[in-house]
């Protein structure tokens, strides 16, 4: 930082400014969507598979509404993960490694940035 400091996002014409996001352009648009995140080590539970397979389902949902070049790819891989939550004892570093690989295949794409790394987190607590 310099020695001015931040002062934030100025923008003009045709951006849209939204929280973290900017985007600029004729037709700019935002999708973001912030997810909480929990403290590590605070004595919270750990995500259950269900709800891990649930934020998939969801992720899957969002994935697809995305214009992302790589979308249908990258949902069957993680319909592939939501079926390993399924099995009677799922394999946990199969799933820390689709995890890791779904949030490094969405970092220009907030809203599924966003999601990838809660299902990364929930993953890491199995």
């Amino acid at each position: 930082m310099d020695a001015h400091g931040n002062n934030g996002v100025i923008a003009t014409g045709n951006a849209q400014v939204r929280n973290v996001a900017v985007a600029s352009g004729s037709n700019a648009r935002i999708d973001l969507r912030v997810t909480e995140r929990k403290a590590p080590d605070d004595g919270a539970r750990a995500a259950t598979p269900q709800e891990i397979s649930e934020l998939l389902a969801r992720f899957i949902e969002d994935l697809r509404a995305s214009d992302h070049p790589d979308r249908e790819d990258l949902a069957e891989f993680a319909q592939d993960a939501r079926e390993e939550l399924a099995a009677p004892e799922p394999r946990t570093g199969k799933l820390r490694r689709v995890a890791r690989a779904l949030a490094e295949a969405v970092p220009g794409f907030a809203a599924l940035s966003s999601l990838a790394v809660t299902i990364e987190e929930a993953v890491r607590g199995l």
